[in-house]
C-alpha cells in the first residue's frame, strides 16, 4: 500500500478553501493507497514515512518563501517530493519568466526591481505591479499613468517587506480572451480552463481579490498547447515534473504568451473537471511506486 502525503496549509481561523483535496484523498484511498492531508509546517509530521509527498494547496508559501523552500529541501532529503525541491525553489521566484524569455518562450514582458533599486514605471498605457513571490493576485494591482503616486507607494510597501517587485504591461487581451490555464499531470495535458481578468481598475493592491473569476472549461488551441509545452521544456529538471499549470494570455499580436508557470501549488480545478480525478490518481500512484 502506497503512503501519500497531500500537503496543504493551515488557514485557521478561516476554513480551508481547497475543495479538491478531500475528493483527491478519497479517490486515492479507493485506489488502495493511504492518503493523508497534512500541513507543510507541522513539525510533528514524519515525512520519511511517506512514499511520496505531493504539494497541493500550500497557499501561504509565497509570504514564507525562504521557510517553504527550506522545508522542501528537507523533505526531499528523506523521501520523494513532487514537484522536486529544485523546481520548487526555481518556480517560487517569478524571475523565472526572464529565463523562459531568454530560452525563446513567448512571455509577458517583465521588469524586476529588488528592494533598494529605483523602479521605473511606465509613463504611458496601463501596467501591473506585483511581487516576484506571490500567489492569488496578492499585492497585485493594475495602474494607469494617472495612478503613478499610488503605484510608487505600492512599490515602497513591497520593498519595505523585502519583496522584489515585477512591472508588466497590462495585456489587453485578458479583457477579451481571458486567461487560459493548461493543466498537465504525469507529463500529459490533463485539462484546461479559462477565467476572466482578475485585476479590475482601481482595486487596491492589498484588497482581497477573487483569484479565478468566471472559471469555465476550455479547449486549448494548437498554438496554446505549443507555447505551454515550450515553457515546460525550458524548466530545469522538467522530466521530474508531476504536475504543472501554464497560464496564458494573448499578446497584442493575438498570439499566446506565458503569464505565469505554476509548478509549486497550482489549483487543479478538479471540481470543474471531475473526469480528470482518475488520471491524477493514476499518475500519483505511479510516482509513489518509483
Amino acid at each position: 500500500m502506497a503512503r501519500v502525503a497531500l500537503v496543504t496549509y493551515d488557514p485557521r481561523p478561516q476554513a480551508g478553501r481547497d475543495v479538491d483535496l478531500p475528493v483527491l484523498a478519497e479517490a486515492l484511498r479507493e485506489a488502495g493507497a493511504e492518503a493523508d492531508r497534512v500541513f507543510w509546517d507541522d513539525v510533528d509530521v514524519e515525512w520519511a514515512s511517506y512514499d511520496l509527498v505531493v504539494i497541493r494547496s500550500t497557499w501561504d508559501y509565497s509570504w514564507r518563501a525562504d521557510e517553504f523552500t527550506a522545508w522542501a529541501q528537507k523533505v526531499a532529503a528523506v523521501t520523494r517530493l513532487a514537484n522536486p525541491a529544485a523546481v520548487v525553489r526555481w518556480n517560487a521566484d517569478k524571475r523565472y519568466l526572464g529565463e523562459l524569455a531568454a530560452a525563446g518562450v513567448p512571455t509577458v514582458p517583465t521588469r524586476y526591481f529588488a528592494p533598494g533599486e529605483q523602479a521605473e514605471l511606465p509613463d504611458g498605457g496601463e501596467y501591473v505591479v506585483k511581487p516576484a513571490s506571490g500567489a492569488g493576485a496578492r499585492y497585485a494591482a493594475r495602474y494607469t499613468p494617472d495612478g503613478h503616486e499610488t503605484a510608487v507607494r505600492h512599490l515602497a510597501r513591497m520593498h519595505a517587506e523585502g519583496l522584489t517587485a515585477m512591472v508588466q504591461p497590462y495585456v489587453r487581451g485578458i479583457d477579451t480572451g481571458g486567461e487560459r490555464a493548461l493543466q498537465f499531470f504525469g507529463g500529459r495535458l490533463l485539462h484546461a480552463s479559462r477565467k476572466r481578468a482578475v485585476l479590475a481598475p482601481g482595486t487596491a493592491f492589498d484588497a482581497e481579490k477573487v483569484a479565478h473569476p468566471g472559471l469555465e472549461p476550455w479547449t486549448p488551441t494548437p498554438a496554446e498547447l505549443a507555447v505551454a509545452e515550450s515553457a515546460l521544456a525550458a524548466v530545469p529538471e522538467a522530466p521530474e515534473l508531476l504536475y504543472a499549470r501554464v497560464d496564458l494570455v494573448d499578446g497584442d499580436d493575438g498570439r499566446p504568451r506565458v503569464m505565469e508557470l505554476e509548478l509549486v501549488e497550482p489549483n487543479l480545478f478538479l471540481f470543474l473537471h471531475p473526469q480528470s480525478t482518475p488520471k491524477v490518481v493514476t499518475a500519483i500512484l505511479a510516482a509513489a511506486d518509483r
